[in-house]
């Protein structure tokens, strides 16, 4: 109900009538069914305008760090991340990792919609960088279809760093669905996971239209100053 409420009646109305977001390809998303919304990620409010710019409701995996912090600053982000679907998820890799791909598996078996940001951080400079294959994984594993989504500016509207949003006009490109059925029960071979990897980070190239680097963005981002991250 508090998902509702955000998105059709309080933040979702608001923020669309404030950026007047546009999207394309839209129909692409299946009306019905689990499907995994794999996006590029340029800005912290990427999971804000892809969720209350489709029909479906959707359900992201953010990092536990914004669940955890305390102070009012704290709550606040805690609430306003609750309350626009997201779940919490522990990013220190091992059985942790493991952890999050099972959540990841359970939405997707109640037959929802799940985003992922397969680079597994934001951008910190615009380009689009290497895949992590958990994505592949939870694909292969699942046998939902893949939907490549490219969000467009939205680091204009909120850069890294920025206490506030800017006034500018986001814009979001749905492409078709991905088939990797022809990889279903090889999850466990890691090259076959880079492939499915890599032809979804291809597919949002194209879409994006942003420059490729084949590192992750994780490495980029230690190497620049902490109020750049």
């Amino acid at each position: 109900m508090f998902y509702w409420l955000m998105k059709n009646v309080i933040a979702g109305p608001l923020l669309k009538g404030i950026f007047r977001p546009w999207v394309t390809g839209a129909d692409n998303i299946p009306k019905q069914g689990a499907v995994i919304l794999a996006s590029n990620h340029l800005s912290f409010v990427d999971s804000v305008f892809l969720p209350i710019c489709i029909d479906r409701d959707m359900v992201f995996l953010a990092k536990s760090e914004y669940f955890t912090t305390k102070g009012i600053k704290g709550w606040a982000t805690k609430w306003f991340m609750k309350g626009t679907g997201m779940l919490p998820i522990d990013r220190s890799g091992g059985k942790a990792s493991e952890a999050s791909l099972n959540t990841g598996l359970r939405v997707l078996a109640e037959g929802r919609v799940l985003g992922i940001y397969p680079e597994g951080t934001r951008s910190p400079d615009g380009k689009l960088y290497r895949g992590r294959t958990g994505i592949a994984r939870m694909v292969l594993e699942s046998g939902v279809p893949v939907v490549p989504v490219a969000m467009i500016d939205t680091e204009k509207v909120m850069p890294i760093g920025a206490k506030w949003p800017k006034m500018r006009r986001p814009g979001i490109i749905i492409g078709k669905p991905l088939d990797f059925s022809r990889f279903q029960g090889m999850e466990g071979d890691r090259f076959i996971l880079r492939a499915v990897t890599d032809e979804i980070i291809y597919e949002l190239a194209g879409l994006s239209g942003q420059q490729y680097e084949d590192v992750y963005a994780s490495s980029v981002r230690e190497k620049r100053p902490v109020n750049a991250r």
